[in-house]
């Protein structure tokens, strides 16, 4: 390659960058979607798992609607992944709106062991409240996918003589 075929070859590399750069800056920004646990349902599980369903509530509090092909939803308790789960389901959130998809989800009864040795951990602190996470993402009909996440504490009730029930 000579030198003028290679400065015509960096040339159309810039430009491609450039034009690439301003079709990202032209993309509207979003504000996250709102997530949160709205029910929670048993479905027959099978050997050393308990399966249920999660429905998520999801507020879409940006000014077009939001088109999914599909959801992933993962659930961490005190730290440690509890339950995973997928849905091919489709669907819209409306603008300023929202919607209630409803994901499967499989609990590893490993995992529940695991959760409950945690919590008898004579080393381990003792705790009136569980800590959780839940993550996940809908996959967006186009390109990219709406990533979630949300976190907060449960507090345990406790038993007339004051200590924390299980």
């Amino acid at each position: 390659m000579n030198l003028g075929a290679r400065g015509v070859a960096i040339a159309g590399l810039v430009l491609a960058l450039a034009l690439a750069l301003a079709g990202c800056a032209a993309m509207p920004r979003t504000d996250p979607l709102q997530v949160t646990v709205a029910g929670v349902e048993p479905l027959q599980g099978e050997g050393l798992e308990l399966r249920m369903t999660i429905k998520l509530r999801v507020q879409n509090p940006n000014d077009t609607p939001v088109e999914y092909d599909g959801a992933y939803v993962r659930l961490e308790i005190q730290g440690k992944t509890f339950a995973t789960g997928v849905s091919d389901a489709r669907g819209s959130v409306p603008r300023f709106g929202e919607a209630v998809v409803t994901v499967p989800v499989t609990v590893s009864v490993l995992n529940v062991v695991k959760q409950v040795l945690g919590a008898m951990d004579p080393k381990a602190a003792p705790s009136d409240t569980i800590h959780y996470t839940l993550e996940g993402k809908l996959n967006g009909t186009g390109f990219g996918a709406h990533r979630f996440s949300s976190a907060g504490e449960l507090q345990l009730p406790v038993t007339p003589s004051g200590a924390a029930t299980p």
